[in-house]
């Protein structure tokens, strides 16, 4: 057996809907390192408006643990696999759950966001631009949405707040 095997890393566990907080209470107990990040969230409904603590990553929770613990993970209730390629587990960064971590202990308030990378397809979702469809660039801090004119074989960029914007799902 490899040292990697033995070596704990974080790996994201996926889990029941709603369960975050079970599963992470129940890995504790097992004695293994968990990890369910929160944040607060303005819920409203017709007659009120009410601040909740919901998953940072629903469906999830990250646990430390060593390739031999695996089957210990996954008996834990309501875990129902360890995220990986294939049959694979794959660590997660250490450098992304310290970075987590911090957001969650800084207080400040965080949210969960929609995943995108650079190159690729997005639409503005609010302003004088809504609507907007072009591709995702970054210079120096900077967020930019590329936009052809395939006819002219030209380009516009704008610059754009990251907040604005959403992946566009291209059809299968």
């Amino acid at each position: 057996m490899s040292p990697a095997h033995s070596r704990a890393e974080w790996y994201a566990l996926t889990v029941k809907p709603r369960h975050e907080r079970t599963v992470a209470r129940n890995l504790r107990g097992r004695g293994l390192e968990e990890f369910a990040p929160f944040c607060r969230a303005r819920r409203r409904w017709c007659d009120r408006i009410k601040e909740l603590e919901t998953p940072l990553f629903p469906g999830y929770v990250f646990c430390r643990f060593s390739y031999e613990q695996r089957m210990l993970v996954l008996n834990t209730p309501s875990v129902t696999s360890i995220v990986g390629f294939g049959k694979h587990p794959t660590p997660a960064g250490e450098e992304e759950i310290d970075a987590l971590r911090s957001i969650v202990a800084s207080g400040l308030p965080a949210q969960p966001w929609p995943y995108l990378r650079l190159g690729q397809k997005v639409r503005i979702e609010q302003g004088c631009l809504e609507g907007v469809v072009g591709i995702l660039l970054r210079e120096k801090d900077l967020c930019r949405v590329l936009v052809n004119v395939e006819i002219l074989q030209r380009s516009v960029a704008v610059e754009i707040d990251r907040a604005l914007l959403c992946p566009v799902r291209e059809a299968a």
